[in-house]
């Protein structure tokens, strides 16, 4: 049985890394999940502290994550429309053009969703700017955190 969890933990580590990139994935919170699963295990020697820290640490980011993008944008001067832009560019240029796509295609999502919003170019380009580093922030920070969950469920599972 623990092998059975461990290989689940391994799938939700990946998943959870995989979701830092991919917005219909909830990274953290799924790197989280794998380190509980680990604890569950004899591999895992977690304590209780370090699975509280991870647990907020991971929710913390994935409501940060809804709300960079939105707040960089509206300080910019942007509409709702670039966010979606910005999302959909991501997954547009993720299949399109990887990797470049990750970091272009949210630009330019959140640059024509601005334009269609009847912005001007500067107006729209401003914006864009504002949408691309609250994306930025966004995956940053999701990054950080399934990244240091990552070492922890590593660590315990194959290195002590």
């Amino acid at each position: 049985m623990d092998y059975i969890l461990l290989s689940v933990g391994i799938v939700l580590i990946v998943l959870g890394l995989l979701g830092c990139i991919l917005p219909v994935i909830p990274g953290p919170p799924l790197s989280f999940l794998a380190l509980l699963t680990l604890h569950f295990t004899e591999f895992g020697n977690i304590g209780s502290n370090l699975l509280i820290a991870t647990g907020v640490a991971a929710a913390i980011v994935t409501v940060l994550d809804y709300i960079f993008p939105v707040w960089t944008t509206k300080k910019f001067g942007g509409s709702k429309r670039g966010v979606w832009g910005a999302t959909i560019g991501l997954v547009v240029g993720l299949f399109l053009f990887p990797p470049f796509g990750l970091i272009i295609g949210p630009f330019v999502g959140a640059l024509l969703g601005e334009l269609t919003a009847g912005q001007t170019q500067n107006q729209a380009m401003r914006s864009a700017i504002g949408s691309f580093i609250g994306f930025l922030l966004g995956t940053g920070l999701k990054f950080a955190v399934s990244g240091v969950i990552t070492y922890y469920f590593v660590m315990e599972a194959f290195i002590r």
